[in-house]
């Protein structure tokens, strides 16, 4: 067992303050705690263990999860974690992920974060509405041989619908993004036309995936505001962040490129 302690990389919110103790990450704790470890709690009785397991939680503190090993890719992201295979395992992994959550009931007085929560939760088609990981990119998904075994970081999940969640997955790891700003990560030559074919077609989505184009049109509309609301309170991180994407622009950068490509994803995405 492994005894030192080690800091782990993070996400940008919460980067310096995740550590691992042996086979226990320690990270901090939020308002959502409770209700995000009870979901956790839930997918992996209902047989889906590609989650951490919770095993403390001070709400005012810090939560413990138990450690998962594997590979986290970050940028400039490795070549092995920009395959087709890999995204197709990634989809894969959201869909178990949404399927073990249908039945979930949260506890009484349950709370989610609503930063980047789908605003038409509640109003999808029957069978649609899942608990939404919300933040499904590269860092937060563990692999072992080139293949994604567990999501990480759940702190912006919250209910809404399986288009949006994959929506969102798409925009970040196909990704949806002009090649110079999918360059500032390392991805160079993907095709994002053939990689939309690819998650759909892993996720099995009906023949009919308009749905899908109509999502990722929504997450690349209100691209930025999550960012500029970090930055609004001063954080640094989210500054530094602005700043090695290309700054704000990117996100019109992006919308101008979603505007003119749209209706090519929407032929290759069936």
């Amino acid at each position: 067992m492994v005894s030192d302690e080690e800091l782990l990389r993070g996400g940008v919110a919460n980067a310096g303050a995740v550590r691992r103790v042996g086979d226990v990450v320690v990270r901090p704790a939020n308002e959502h705690s409770p209700t995000i470890q009870a979901l956790l709690r839930h997918v992996r009785s209902a047989g889906f263990d590609g989650v951490p397991e919770p095993l403390s939680l001070d709400p005012v503190g810090d939560e413990r999860l138990a450690f998962i090993a594997g590979d986290v890719a970050f940028p400039p992201f490795p070549t092995w974690s920009q395959t087709d295979d890999v995204l197709a395992s990634t989809v894969k992994l959201l869909r178990r992920f949404h399927d073990a959550s249908v039945d979930f009931v949260a506890p009484a007085g349950a709370t989610w974060s609503s930063e980047m929560a789908d605003p038409d939760a509640g109003a999808g088609l029957d069978g649609d509405a899942v608990i939404c990981h919300n933040d499904v990119c590269p860092e937060n998904v563990v692999f072992r041989d080139s293949v994604a075994v567990a999501l990480l970081d759940f702190d912006f999940a919250a209910p809404g619908s399986r288009l949006f969640d994959l929506a969102r997955l798409v925009l970040m790891t196909v990704p949806i993004d002009t090649p110079e700003d999918a360059a500032r990560t390392g991805r160079r030559g993907l095709d994002p036309f053939v990689r939309l074919r690819v998650a759909a077609d892993a996720y099995g989505l009906p023949p009919d995936r308009a749905g899908l184009v109509d999502a990722i049109e929504r997450n690349v509309a209100s691209g930025g505001v999550f960012l500029q609301r970090r930055i609004d309170r001063g954080e640094k991180a989210f500054l530094a962040m602005r700043d090695e994407m290309g700054g704000m622009a990117r996100y019109e950068r992006r919308r101008a490129w979603f505007a003119a490509n749209r209706e090519r994803l929407l032929e290759s995405a069936g």
